[in-house]
């Protein structure tokens, strides 16, 4: 399922800039993944971040993409779950506020592909938005969408932290973010769309904090070890992006 006009008139900030403002159709369609797509990355890792829900019917799917995709050590593939199905009746477990801001940023900004404020959507660094179940082009928008303007570097040092490198060419002030996740977490589902199903869902993000601001060139940040115990997160990732739901110029995980 995703978001008919009806639901999108009575969601906050669409009530103010109406559903075309995010170019949203009334219906995206999603098939099932027939097979794991070969997604090559010639550079740096590339962001993919899915925006989920457990009231959503037609996530399962991308869901069950995500996790065949984060198999692939060149992508940095995070699961957001969003609030805005929660009023059908099924609280989603997992889902943030901050996902559904950041969600409602990237439409504001405007992406290419597919914009707008819907699930399944798959956004590819920041730049290219996707119906999360669609296999086959997955390939393709990492390979239009997934170059990097900067790049990190993570090494370890004593006491269990590590010293983060950053470098490229800047476009305005971007941030560093550390994302915490959870590898697998499998949610039996009591109601709504997906009652009485249970689903997998792969680098659940739990938290993300600020690191430091970047302008360009070479900047240096300890990331220090009592950073990293976010409770129920046990994988993370650093991210570099302009701010405001911008674009994202670098990400890499760190453990």
């Amino acid at each position: 399922m995703t978001i008919s006009r009806p639901l999108l008139a009575s969601f906050g900030v669409v009530a103010v800039l109406g559903a075309a403002s995010f170019g949203l159709s009334q219906g995206a369609t999603s098939a099932a993944p027939a097979k794991t797509p070969s997604v090559a990355v010639s550079g740096e890792p590339v962001l993919l971040e899915l925006f989920t829900s457990q009231g959503c019917s037609s996530c399962p799917p991308a869901d069950a993409l995500a996790e065949k995709l984060s198999a692939n050590p060149a992508l940095v593939v995070i699961a957001r779950p969003v609030t805005y199905w929660d009023r059908l009746g099924w609280k989603d477990t997992l889902a943030r506020e901050s996902n559904t801001k950041l969600q409602q940023d990237y439409a504001r900004r405007g992406l290419d592909g597919r914009n707008g404020v819907y699930t399944p959507q798959l956004v590819v660094n920041g730049s290219y938005g996707l119906v999360g179940s669609n296999a086959a082009a997955v390939a393709p928008s990492v390979k239009q969408y997934g170059k990097s303007d900067a790049a990190i570097r993570v090494t370890a040092s004593a006491g269990g932290g590590y010293a983060v490198n950053l470098s490229g060419t800047g476009a305005g002030k971007a941030e560093l973010t550390l994302v915490a996740v959870t590898r697998k977490v499998a949610v039996s589902i009591g109601s709504g769309e997906n009652g009485g199903r249970k689903v997998t869902y792969s680098n659940v993000l739990r938290s993300e904090r600020k690191l430091s601001d970047w302008a360009g060139g070479k900047a240096s940040v300890t990331l220090a070890a009592d950073q990293l115990k976010v409770p129920g997160a046990d994988r993370y990732a650093l991210v570099l992006r302009l701010p405001g739901g911008g674009k994202v110029l670098a990400a890499r995980w760190v453990s």
